[in-house]
């Protein structure tokens, strides 16, 4: 049986393919999810370690049912998915002995999930998982190597708003544009559907965390063909941590998980009334407090933290894509709302500063996503493009530091048609190999940074966005001792001539692959060799 599971910052959805009936149907996991009113089951994206040493956890509602969510204590988690593969500022705890990292808590929710799924004998074949558009593939190999101790035969990947896309899919509209504003991030994506493909390509395929390749039919499935996307990392959590700081400010309150709870309802209770109330107690020192907030109020905090200039920024990128395809705003058939942020108001009133409200739709914003995923085992063909930018890393004489310059670019869609090609010498006298460092260049719109506030993992706009001529953001790839050299040179190279042709080119899994060619020798070192091994 196939499983999409679409892992959330604040819910995680999970779901299957119901044979019977043919469609696709969320699945209510016992202890560990929770069913709010007029939707489907939701797992709270909770872990609370009991052991670190031994690995025993509690996740979702279980967390809940406890009440281990509503006190500072370093064994909680909560928003951890924003922090797996990034380089978090501040520090990280140390529990039983061992520092816990955010890809170890992410393991631990992941591996609880799937246990709950065989408690109710539900056969795990193979996973569809999702990922934010923004994401590097240091976070992308994470979820590989997790499904390493799932024993699940295959495991795809496929962007989240593309997903959500795939989802809300009907006949009678086929360019779509899906804003999908979770609790940590947003992601835009613009889809056209159409029924030209020709062929079946059934996704980005992993097993046991190595891309495969994925499987060809004959038949003429439906065609998702991505045309443009964005993201950012911002979402619901950041708007909990938001209000926690205003009442901080303004009555004197204590930042505590409970306060982040109580602000979390209220601003569920503002998306669906003008005022809301919550009552703070104050278990120390026997205090009460009334949190009251309206929606205007709520909106004043909203643009003191420039929360609608970022989603401009991430709006303009999108459809700045589109016009480069021909494509404006107006040929946009169906707006499709995903995420729980997206009940807000305010961000309703946002959206429809861009698109007529009879092009807006939102009936599936917590589940579209996950019973999306699962259309990839059911004939769709899914063809994208690379968000960020590849590069090599090399020593900038002008400015006696290092900087990247861009071998594949963002926007280019892959399988790449022709490589690009580097002719390299030598750097030193009787050099004996050629090393490359290689890194995923971010996107140049300044975005936000995961840090710590206490005990809190929450974002911020960079302080030094990237701006013309600046460096942007980059994950190294291969940085690291063993990983470096592509090629030995038989004999060593000297300066002053070419030594080596290099060819780069990014195959249909989305694998950077590497050719080199020996100038002296007139013979091939390296031929078609995978060089992405991210730690």
């Amino acid at each position: 049986m196939t499983i999409a599971i679409d892992f959330g910052t604040s819910n995680t959805v999970v779901a299957r393919w119901n044979q019977a009936t043919q469609q696709p149907e969320t699945i209510e996991l016992p202890k560990i999810a929770w069913q709010m009113h007029q939707t489907a089951p939701l797992v709270p994206s909770l872990v609370y370690v009991e052991d670190a040493s031994q690995g025993k956890v509690l996740v979702g509602q279980a967390v809940r049912d406890r009440g281990l969510d509503l006190k500072s204590d370093p064994r909680f988690f909560r928003g951890f998915k924003r922090g797996i593969g990034q380089n978090v500022q501040g520090f990280l705890p140390e529990l039983d002995g061992e520092i816990i990292d955010f890809e170890r808590v992410g393991s631990w929710f992941f591996s609880q999930v799937v246990a709950s799924l065989r408690q109710i004998q539900l056969p795990v074949e193979s996973l569809v998982l999702t990922v934010p558009v923004d994401s590097f593939e240091s976070y992308r190999y994470w979820l590989g190597n997790v499904c390493k101790s799932l024993q699940v035969e295959q495991v795809r990947l496929l962007d989240e708003p593309t997903a959500a896309a795939l989802g809300y899919a009907s006949s009678d509209r086929d360019l779509l544009l899906v804003v999908d504003f979770g609790g940590g991030t947003l992601d835009l994506s613009l889809v056209q559907l159409n029924q030209s493909a020709s062929k079946k390509f059934t996704g980005f395929i992993l097993k046991w965390g190595e891309k495969m390749f994925g499987e060809k039919s004959a038949q003429k499935p439906k065609l998702a063909r991505v045309i443009a996307k964005s993201g950012l990392n911002l979402g619901g959590g950041d708007i909990d941590d938001w209000l926690v700081d205003y009442f901080v400010e303004t009555q004197g309150i204590d930042k505590t998980p409970l306060m982040t709870r109580l602000s979390e309802r209220l601003k569920i209770q503002l998306s669906m009334q003008a005022e809301a109330e919550e009552i703070y107690f104050d278990d120390e020192t026997l205090d009460s407090y009334e949190l009251k907030l309206n929606r205007k109020t709520f909106e004043e905090i909203l643009q003191q933290r420039q929360f609608f200039q970022q989603l401009d920024k991430c709006m303009e990128q999108v459809l700045q894509q589109a016009r480069r395809q021909g494509i404006e705003a107006k040929d946009i058939e169906a707006v499709l709302m995903v995420g729980g942020t997206v009940q807000i108001p305010a961000v309703q009133n946002w959206v429809e500063q861009y698109f007529d409200r009879d092009r807006i739709r939102s009936e599936q914003p917590m589940t579209a996503i996950a019973t999306g995923a699962l259309q990839l085992m059911q004939g769709m063909e899914v063809k994208d493009f690379l968000y960020h930018s590849y590069g090599i890393r090399y020593w900038d004489r002008r400015q006696n530091q290092h900087n990247w310059h861009p071998i594949v670019q963002s926007g280019q869609p892959y399988p790449m048609s022709e490589p690009v090609e580097l002719v390299l010498g030598a750097s030193v006298s009787n050099q004996p190999s050629i090393e490359l460092v290689l890194g995923e260049l971010g996107t140049e719109t300044g975005g936000m940074e995961v840090y710590f506030d206490g005990d809190r993992l929450v974002t911020r706009p960079k302080s030094n966005p990237t701006t013309a001529g600046s460096a942007p953001t980059v994950q190294p790839l291969n940085d690291r001792e063993g990983a470096r050299q592509i090629a030995k040179l038989d004999p060593p190279a000297n300066p002053g001539s070419d030594r080596i042709k290099v060819r780069f080119w990014v195959d249909e899994q989305r694998f950077l692959r590497v050719t080199v060619e020996d100038l002296l020798n007139l013979e091939t070192l390296v031929e078609n060799q995978i060089v992405l091994q991210l730690q």
